[in-house]
C-alpha cells in the first residue's frame, strides 16, 4: 500500500497520527501498541473537527503525569517496547533518529541525551501511534509532497531558536522542502523523525488506484486556511514499473553470523528494499560473506554508513541497477480474534510472516496452521466479496489447514 502526504501547513506527530485514523486505522490497535510500551498516564482520544469548511480528524493525549523530560535511552527502551515487531522496529527508528540529531547538537554523546519537550508523553504516543496505524494500513511505501518550512522564532528549553528548530532542519536532511509564508513552527522534529524513519521518498503522488484519503488537524488555528495534513492511500497501478535501485556491497570474512543478523535488520528497518548475504571464498582459501544491501538511490549514503559503521568494513562497493516490481494489496484478515495481514500480488497471496507468528504465539498453534487459515479466510472474503475464485481452491486451503493442524 502506497501512503502519499501532502503536508498542506506542514507536519506534525500529532496531525500525521490524526490523519491516519482519519484514514481506516483502528484507534484500539494503536492504543494497544502504545499500552505494549509501559508507558502510563495517559489516554488517546480522537475528535471530528471542521477548520475552515474542512472536516478532519484531532486527535488528543491526555495526561496525569506532567513529566516531560526523560533520557533518550529511557524513551527508546519504551519504543522498544512496542507490538507487534515492525511497529517497534519503526518508532525506534524515529526516536533513534531524534536522539543522534540532538546528540551532533548539542555535541554530546547519544547515550547522554535528554530529552525536553520532546520526553513527554505526546512524542511517545505520537511516534508509536503512528508506526502502529501505518502497520495496520498495511503501508509499505511513504512518499511526501516538499515540506512546508514556517518562518521567524521559537521558544524552546534552551531560549529562543530560529524557526525551523535546528532539531527538525537536522532530521530534515536528504528531504524536499520548500518556503512557507506561514509563521512559526510548520514541520515539528517528530514528523520529521517519522519522515525520517519510515524511509520517504518525495515528490508528486505515484501512479496508484487510489483508495482512502485522510485528514488530520493541528493544534493551531489559522487566519485563512485548514491546518490540515492530507494522507492518500493507493495501489500501485496494474503493470510491471521499472525504477532506478543501487545495490551496496561488501565482502567479510571477518563477522560473526549474529552480528550479520543484526546488520541485515537494521538496515531494513533503516528502509533498505532489501538486505541479504551470499557465501564466498576470498583470497587465501577464507571462506566469507558477501552482504548486499538494496537501496532507493537517495537513501544510499545513510544505508552506506550503516553498513560501514556496523560491520567495521573498510569499503563498500556501489553497483547501479534497475529493478522490476509488481503491484501488491494488503487486506487483514481474523483468525480467532487476531489480525493477520494478507499480502496479494497479480499471482499468488501471502500471509505476513510477523503477524502469523504473533498469532500462533497467542492461540498456541502451529505457524503453517495459523498461515494456511489466514490464507483460507483470504480466498473466502475475495470470493464473497465477487473476486474470482473457484470453490476447488477453498477446498484445497481447507484441506491445507488440516493438514496442518
Amino acid at each position: 500500500m502506497i501512503c502519499w502526504i501532502n503536508p498542506f501547513t506542514g507536519l506534525a506527530g500529532d496531525m500525521l497520527l490524526a490523519a491516519l485514523i482519519d484514514a481506516g486505522a483502528p484507534l484500539d490497535r494503536i492504543r494497544s501498541a502504545v499500552a505494549a510500551t509501559g508507558l502510563t498516564g495517559w489516554n488517546l482520544t480522537a475528535e471530528r473537527i471542521t477548520d475552515h469548511g474542512l472536516a478532519a480528524t484531532r486527535v488528543h493525549v491526555e495526561v496525569t503525569d506532567p513529566h516531560t523530560e526523560r533520557r533518550a535511552a529511557d524513551v527508546l527502551e519504551m519504543a522498544a517496547r512496542a507490538t507487534p515487531r515492525p511497529v517497534a522496529a519503526l518508532a525506534t527508528a524515529a526516536v533513534t533518529a531524534i536522539t543522534e540529531a540532538e546528540a551532533r547538537l548539542h555535541d554530546v554523546d547519544p547515550a547522554d541525551v535528554h530529552l525536553h519537550e520532546l520526553g513527554g508523553h505526546d512524542t511517545l504516543v505520537d511516534v508509536v501511534g503512528s508506526a502502529a496505524a501505518l502497520h495496520a494500513l498495511g503501508v509499505t511505501d511513504v512518499v511526501s509532497a516538499p515540506l512546508p518550512l514556517g518562518r521567524g522564532r521559537i521558544h524552546a528549553a534552551h531560549g529562543v531558536l530560529p524557526c525551523p528548530a535546528p532539531a527538525t532542519l537536522a532530521l530534515l536532511a536528504g528531504a524536499a522542502v520548500t518556503g512557507s509564508d506561514l509563521p512559526g513552527e510548520t514541520v515539528t522534529p517528530t514528523g520529521a523523525a517519522l519522515l525520517h524513519a519510515t524511509g520517504a521518498r518525495y515528490g508528486p503522488p505515484p501512479p496508484m488506484t487510489l483508495d482512502a484519503t485522510g485528514y488530520g488537524a493541528g493544534t493551531r488555528r489559522l487566519v485563512d486556511r485548514p491546518n490540515v495534513v492530507c494522507v492518500s492511500f493507493g495501489s500501485a497501478l496494474p503493470g510491471a514499473p521499472e525504477e532506478d535501485v543501487v545495490v551496496l556491497e561488501t565482502n567479510l570474512d571477518d563477522v560473526t553470523g549474529e552480528v550479520l543478523a543484526h546488520v541485515i535488520t537494521r538496515a531494513l528497518d533503516a528502509g533498505a528494499l532489501d538486505a541479504w548475504t551470499t557465501p564466498a571464498v576470498m583470497k587465501k582459501g577464507r571462506p566469507a560473506q558477501i552482504l548486499h544491501v538494496l537501496v532507493h538511490p537517495h537513501h544510499e549514503r545513510r544505508l552506506r554508513d550503516l553498513v560501514l559503521t556496523e560491520t567495521g568494513a573498510l569499503g563498500v562497493r556501489r553497483v547501479a541497477a534497475t529493478r522490476t516490481t509488481l503491484p501488491r494489496a494488503f487486506e487483514t484478515v481474523e483468525v480467532d480474534g487476531h489480525p493477520v495481514r494478507v499480502k496479494h500480488g497479480p499471482h499468488a497471496a501471502k500471509p505476513e510472516h510477523d503477524d502469523v507468528v504473533a498469532a500462533a504465539a497467542a492461540l498456541g498453534r502451529p505457524l503453517r496452521a495459523v498461515a494456511a487459515r489466514a490464507l483460507h479466510l483470504s480466498r473466502v472474503t475475495s470470493m464473497t466479496s465477487g473476486q474470482e475464485e473457484n470453490k476447488e481452491g477453498i477446498m484445497m486451503a481447507g484441506q491445507e489447514e488440516e493438514r496442518a493442524q
